[in-house]
């Protein structure tokens, strides 16, 4: 049994819609064996290390034991996903799903589960794979089954978000608000884009970092309150022990010693009632801030009274960490048994804080007379902390229905008074439902940052919804968290179509996001070089804050290795799905990798765009949960499509008139006509139908994301396929007296296309072709490439990409051939030059005067540089000054000319 891969998918994926991590089994000669088989071997044992796993059910609800027991179709790699669960539940990082698919090869199984962290997902697998090869005795090593599983709470420990985070992003996913944690640590993003705000703990991005110096300054916190005639006690700075000795005399006894800047009650001493007792604490209070102050000891309880966005919302009764006597077991043991509470963890990591008996709790315990080994009476508190934060195991009494509203609103001005958005207020009163005019209760510490645990999950009393507080001061009601994401996929045209749309947002005045595969750009700079359509580049984008659209290419690689970087999308577009990536990631046929790319548009919240001449795409309609479905053609007879019309629904057609072919958009019963195909640059006067194409599924997808016609119509009639705004996809460079086009197509659909665009260009001279297929295709892939082409040009040249992606570098261009040649292509016509760059520099050199040159490349720049720079033998014709320009597509009017001297190109009259 043996773990063969793993994938972590960071968002919707092929299995589920939620995340996941997949781990890729082989399970050897017990790949069909009944778990039932190893019941008394298992079952027990792991019910005593894991209890949770006793709760475990199955996906059609049923007991998760009870199948083990008694259902023969129970296989070991679904313990290992139960298993891999209950270990992030009981380190308070818990997945929802567990599963177990068929895996490539019989002895494989992929195990699915659900996670929270990637690093402590990853790693319970690791250890759930442990546990089980030891209890069925297929483990090379024997382990210690609880010492592993310590271990594992310990990683767990460090790496999870504590209570505090949870509730957060609890209140974050009940209120459909997106959220990413930044680091290790508990920073998180809420919401996206431009609208995101930050958080950590109790201090977010809206929390002014002059609020924070103030309440982290005791002293002149505390001389601010006072000047606002609210409660404080008497205080001073003390210099050194001798000063906080003559301090705290003139003061009075009982006093309190503190860091001016401390937190968590680290460096603090109460209730001193000597001058030696002062000299100690000053030490104490020195070590742990920048410098100590001395104030008058307030009687009463402690409470920590929560401010939020300027209301009171929660106040806590706290109570040092203590145990409670039972008349036979000692200290000692009272704190063990406490301390196995599983509401109590090592830090911030759970609701309470482990008891410690350390040098703090020596000192007082042997204030009371007490030792370790002494046995308290039965009900008797004996007390281990002088102060009562949760951090050194004190505990929390709710009493926010209880306080006097003097004291509330007591803590509101104090609050406001530093300037904090959140904010505590440490408050000593001997009656909190008294106000503090009468008790002589006051203010002793305001805390920026302060923990929420307390009010979340209290010892006595009821729970607060603090995380809801907060995110309602971040995000009040109908206010946006989400930036508009539009996201698209498809066999061919996702990169131009993407760039289209980018191109359409930024001249509406939009600041685009947009992933794509050769780059991440951020309001139309690239960010990041490279294949850019998974989730990592998505998760780049939607963290940007400058973003407020964001265009995501989606490919089937990223879906296939990590699931979506999105949780749903805006807007949805499949473009189409057409033989390509085949025998790739486990995706072997076109059915296999239409199921892929539809994950997209099952996504997909408001519109998902599909095209109805394609009839894998068509099938999509009936998987996705968008409220519109609009429809693209270029037929405008499709049956489905005009019934769709008929029924008031949307869909973009392509229609022919008098000037040629249109773009016209159907909504409401509305027909609404946008652009003439002639008029966008990028179709070359309508002739790439492809480009037409992919104009209208950006237009769609515009309209989707609600721009007016009139954006969209500019944002087409100035978008370019030129090699600085599209590089790759059908750049055309004239300025050599033949024509060349550089295309990134690499499948038959691709390479189809522009064949198609050279036919109807009708080049007069010779017809030169460059071609190849990426190495990793199957050869039929490439053998359909190779008979699209042929027969359409006079001259091929074969070559290899520069990577031949484990193939030697002469095999493709050798099937290439072979495919020409048993299409009727003269064998004297096509010749094989492996390099790339070579390839290309031979056909530029034997085009002639109306050639036209066909470039597939992979290696985009480089040939684009070599096509601009190349110096023809043959040189195109100069216009001389003063020469009448022969030919031109610009219509001269009648009674004029062009012509071209020192001045440029102009238009004269024919006199």
């Amino acid at each position: 049994m043996e773990i063969l891969s793993t994938a972590v998918y960071v968002g919707p994926n092929i299995f589920d819609k939620q995340r996941l991590i997949r781990l890729t089994v082989d399970l050897g000669d017990r790949v069909g064996t009944p778990v039932s088989r190893y019941a008394s071997e298992l079952i027990a044992p792991l019910l005593h290390h894991l209890p949770g796993l006793a709760a475990a059910t199955c996906e059609n609800g049923g007991s998760f034991i009870d199948r083990m027991k008694n259902d023969d179709a129970c296989r070991l790699g679904e313990v290992l996903a139960q298993v891999a669960l209950v270990l992030q539940k009981q380190a308070a990082s818990p997945g929802e799903i567990a599963r177990v698919v068929a895996g490539m090869n019989p002895d494989e199984v992929d195990v699915l589960y659900g996670y929270v962290s990637r690093e402590i997902g990853l790693e319970a697998g690791d250890i759930a794979l442990l546990i089980i090869r030891e209890l069925i005795g297929d483990s090379a090593k024997r382990i210690d089954i609880a010492e592993e599983i310590d271990d594992f709470m310990d990683y767990a420990s460090r790496r999870t978000l504590g209570p505090s985070a949870m509730a957060l992003v609890k209140a974050a996913d009940e209120r459909d608000i997106p959220w990413i944690r930044l680091n290790d640590a508990s920073l998180i993003q809420i919401g996206q884009g431009k609208f995101q705000k930050r958080i950590e703990a109790a201090l977010s991005s809206q929390t002014p970092h002059t609020a924070v110096e103030i309440a982290s300054d005791k002293e002149f916190c505390t001389q601010l309150l006072y000047d606002l005639g609210l409660p404080v006690p008497e205080q001073r700075y003390a210099r050194n022990a001798n000063d906080a000795v003559r301090i705290a005399n003139r003061i009075g006894y009982p006093v309190v010693v503190k860091p001016v800047d401390g937190n968590h009650g680290r460096g603090v001493s109460v209730n001193l009632t000597s001058d030696r007792d002062v000299e100690t604490a000053f030490d104490i209070a020195y070590d742990e801030g920048s410098g100590v102050v001395v104030e008058s000891m307030i009687p009463g309880f402690d409470h920590r009274l929560l401010v939020i966005d300027g209301e009171l919302v929660a106040a806590a009764k706290r109570v040092p960490g203590h145990v409670v006597g039972d008349g036979e077991h000692t200290i000692e043991e009272l704190v063990d048994i406490e301390n196995q509470n599983p509401l109590r963890g090592v830090g911030h990591e759970n609701m309470l804080t482990r008891l410690e008996l350390d040098a703090a709790a020596d000192k007082m315990l042997d204030a009371q007379g007490y030792r370790y080994r002494t046995v308290p009476a039965k009900g008797e508190q004996v007390f281990l902390r002088k102060t009562a934060n949760l951090s050194t195991g004190g505990t929390a009494v709710d009493v926010t229905d209880v306080i006097h509203p003097d004291n509330k609103l007591m803590a509101e001005r104090a609050i406001k008074a530093v300037g904090l958005d959140i904010g505590g207020v440490d408050f000593l009163t001997t009656d909190i439902t008294q106000s503090f005019r009468d008790t002589g209760g006051a203010i002793c510490e305001i805390n920026a940052g302060p923990g929420i645990r307390m009010h979340i999950s209290p010892s006595e009393g009821k729970g607060r919804d603090v995380g809801g507080k907060v995110m309602d001061m971040l995000f009040p009601p109908d206010t946006p968290s989400r930036i508009p994401i539009a996201a698209l996929t498809g066999t061919n045209g996702k990169t131009t179509t993407a760039r289209m749309l980018g191109h359409v947002l930024k001249l509406a005045g939009h600041t685009v996001g947009q992933s794509s595969t050769d780059a991440v750009y951020i309001d139309g700079n690239v960010t990041v070089k490279g294949d850019m359509t998974g989730p990592f580049s998505a998760n780049m984008v939607l963290r940007d804050p400058q973003v407020d659209m964001a265009v995501l290419e989606t490919a089937r690689g990223g879906i296939v290795r990590a699931g979506l970087g999105y949780d749903f999308c805006d807007v949805g577009a499949v473009l189409n799905v057409s033989s390509d990536h085949l025998g790739i990631g486990g995706v072997d046929t076109v059915d296999e990798l239409a199921a892929v790319k539809r994950l997209v548009v099952e996504v997909a919240r408001d519109t998902a765009v599909l095209s109805a001449d394609n009839e894998y795409t068509l099938k999509m309609a009936a998987h996705t949960p968008a409220k519109n479905i609009c429809y693209v053609t270029m037929n405008k007879s499709n049956a489905l499509v005009r019934e769709h019309i008929k029924l008031g629904k949307r869909a973009v057609v392509l229609e022919q008139g008098a000037n040629g072919d249109q773009i016209v958009i159907y909504d409401n019963e509305n027909q609404i006509p946008l652009i003439w195909t002639h008029l966008i640059p990028a179709t070359i006067e309508g002739k790439a139908i492809h480009n037409v194409e992919n104009a209208m599924f950006a237009a769609a997808m515009a309209y989707a994301l609600g721009l007016t016609l009139d954006q969209i119509r500019a944002g087409l009639r100035t978008f370019n396929s030129t090699f600085y705004q599209s590089p790759g996809r059908m750049n055309v460079y004239d300025e050599h007296g033949f024509r060349v086009i550089l295309d990134y197509g690499h499948n038959e659909a691709a390479v189809g296309a522009m064949v198609d665009l050279v036919e109807r260009l009708d080049p007069k001279g010779q017809r030169i072709v460059c071609f190849t297929c990426p190495g990793d295709r199957r050869d039929e892939d490439a053998r359909a490439i190779a008979k699209r082409v042929a027969g359409k040009f006079d001259l091929y040249f074969c070559h290899s990409d520069q990577d031949p992606r484990g193939r030697e570098r002469e095999e493709i261009p050798d099937i290439l051939k072979a495919e020409l040649l048993a299409n009727g292509v003269d064998e004297d016509a096509i010749r094989i030059i492996l390099e790339e760059t070579e390839s290309l520099k031979q056909a530029l050199e034997l085009a002639r005067q109306n050639d036209l040159v066909l470039v597939f490349c992979d290696a985009i720049t480089e040939c684009w540089k070599q096509i601009i720079y190349f110096n023809p033998v043959e040189k195109p014709e100069p216009v001389s000054p003063g020469k009448v320009v022969a030919e031109s597509s610009f219509d001269v009017p009648d009674g004029f000319k062009i012509i071209s001297d020192d001045r440029g190109v102009r238009i004269i009259p024919d006199a």
